[in-house]
């Protein structure tokens, strides 16, 4: 058999090994358009700052490596102008020269392309690069290497812009990021994504929410802004997303979907019986909600590559559907999230509750241990995950694996207290807040604790409601506290009952959301109309600190 992969990385180059190990006489040609047909996207960012210190090391495994051990006709530099489906044939262009090729099966496996916005200047922009290759890489170094290089634009604040403004940061550069969206790393919810843009401002980057560039000036040097700001920038990086590489396949004819992602189905296959794909270019399934989307990261595109050579192969191995599990590092934060987020739950009119717990990474008393915040959202009639997020300094990759692994196996929320995880006092609690998180759900879905989120609280007060803060004096002094908010401090709460008003119905709060969990039972016990303010002081801190007051 005679099988042609248009495309490496990570979803054409397993699906080249991974044919080679089903079939040691199958003919396997990959044709790359670039000179590097196995290297790591994902740690691009990771050199300009010099963590990745020797560029070699990005790249995964040569072409003269792959032909030695796996026997594959690997052809960089190679582009790939057409496919002739009904002649099962492509068009190859090398060193100026076109030649015809002849494919049994043809997999496509052509990536994203990172998406350049048409805007005024931007073609005769000198210092604007995309960061999507190894040569966008050398590239962009010449220039951050350049003595003159100071500041740094980045447009974009999504998962590869916040790790590249870590990196130019950590080498002393001045970095502004301007994200058209109302918060950094759109894909996370509101209140989880402040927390990493407060620690990207703590660190020095200057970010601008709500604004998107409109222009270019100058060779690229000044960008102007929506409402007229101009931004003088020696470099400028644009990370604003990235499409399907789906050209060839639908000048080929090949059916396309939502965004023009490469409709295939479960085995992936093409609407030609004789063409697969796989990777950022085609439409996966949303496995919560059953719906077509992309999903361009390294772990599906590996997973992909895979499975489609096996179902070349004969052996059924079909897509069960991706959760878009992903994570970022910003500077000593950690964010990271599995499933859907509350505003897609929202989008989805899908019936949800939400909880946030406060952890540590390990055992509290044992040193050094770092606060971390989680979120679940779920459904509380039948316990469904829908998804998580977390962000924190230590440890959030582990909880977030963990509950992403939940989702994959159907658990759902009354599962998470059942689940045995390792504990040492160096490594973890003995009440995990994965544990933790399903303990709170299911509270919730009993009834045995009401809630209202963090953006619900000013309306809530607005109607009627008082806010009781049942932290110590002290925290109020040192944290500060919400305005005209009463201080009933929890371990005095019983007997300072009197002080309330049983006809005032109260929302409670306290630091984390542990204590005026407590608190609410109390009263909700002796007759008082509570509520719980989720997530608590901590978290509207966060996203609100101009409403508190620190005295």
């Amino acid at each position: 058999m005679k099988i042609i992969i248009i495309g490496g990385v990570a979803g054409g180059m397993s699906a080249a090994t991974r044919l080679r190990r089903l079939d040691e006489q199958a003919e396997i040609t990959v044709y790359e358009k670039g000179p590097y047909v196995s290297f790591a996207n994902c740690g691009l960012p990771f050199h300009l700052s010099g963590e990745i210190a020797d560029r070699d090391d990005l790249i995964v495994q040569s072409a003269t490596k792959l032909r030695q051990r796996f026997n594959l006709n690997v052809q960089p530099n190679h582009e790939v102008l057409a496919i002739h489906p009904a002649e099962k044939t492509v068009a190859v262009r090398h060193a100026g020269k076109v030649q015809i090729d002849h494919y049994d099966r043809l997999i496509l496996a052509p990536g994203s392309r990172p998406i350049a916005p048409d805007l005024p200047g931007l073609a005769a922009a000198k210092s604007v690069f995309t960061l999507h290759t190894i040569p966008d890489l050398d590239r962009i170094m010449a220039t951050v290497n350049e003595a003159t290089t100071k500041r740094v634009l980045l447009v974009g604040g999504g998962f590869i812009g916040l790790e590249v403004a870590e990196s130019l940061r950590q080498r002393g550069l001045a970095v502004t990021i301007v994200e058209r969206a109302g918060h950094l790393l759109p894909p996370l919810d509101d209140e989880m994504a402040a927390m990493v843009q407060n620690e990207l401002i703590r660190n020095g980057v200057h970010i601008l929410t709500n604004q998107a560039v409109k222009s270019f000036t100058n060779d690229g040097h000044v960008a102007v802004l929506d409402d007229g700001t101009r931004l003088a920038a020696d470099l400028t990086i644009l990370a604003v997303g990235v499409r399907p590489a789906s050209e060839l396949a639908k000048a080929a004819g090949l059916k396309l979907g939502w965004h023009e992602g490469i409709v295939v189905d479960n085995h992936y296959q093409t609407s030609d019986p004789n063409i697969y794909a796989v990777g950022d270019a085609i439409l996966v399934k949303q496995q919560l909600t059953g719906h077509a989307t992309l999903i361009p990261l390294a772990s599906p595109a590996n997973r992909q590559g895979r499975q489609v050579a096996d179902n070349v192969m004969g052996i059924a191995h079909p897509n069960r559907g991706s959760l878009g599990t992903a994570i970022v590092r910003a500077f000593g934060l950690t964010a990271a999230m599995t499933g859907l987020s509350e505003q897609q739950v929202r989008q989805d009119q899908l019936a949800y509750q939400v909880v946030h717990v406060r952890g540590q990474n390990h055992a509290s008393y044992f040193p050094n241990g770092t606060p971390m915040t989680l979120k679940l959202i779920f459904d509380p009639q039948n316990g469904k995950i829908y998804g998580a997020q977390g962000v924190g300094a230590q440890g959030v990759d582990k909880r977030i694996d963990v509950l992403a692994t939940a989702i994959k196996g159907g658990l759902t929320i009354d599962d998470l207290p059942e689940l045995e995880l390792t504990y040492a006092p160096p490594f973890g609690s003995a009440k995990d807040p994965v544990n933790m998180l399903g303990y709170a759900a299911e509270n919730l879905a009993a009834g045995l604790s009401k809630s209202i989120q963090w953006h619900e609280l000013p309306a809530t007060l607005a109607a009627g409601k008082q806010l009781l803060d049942v932290r110590n004096p002290d925290e109020l002094r040192d944290d500060g506290h919400f305005p005209d908010s009463l201080n009933l401090p929890l371990d005095q709460l019983r007997e300072r009952l009197n002080e309330l008003d049983p006809q005032q119905p109260y929302v409670v709060s306290c630091f984390s959301g542990q204590r005026s969990y407590i608190a609410e039972r109390i009263l909700r016990q002796r007759g008082f109309d509570v509520v719980n303010l989720d997530g608590a002081f901590a978290l509207y801190r966060e996203v609100r600190p101009q409403d508190l007051i620190k005295d």
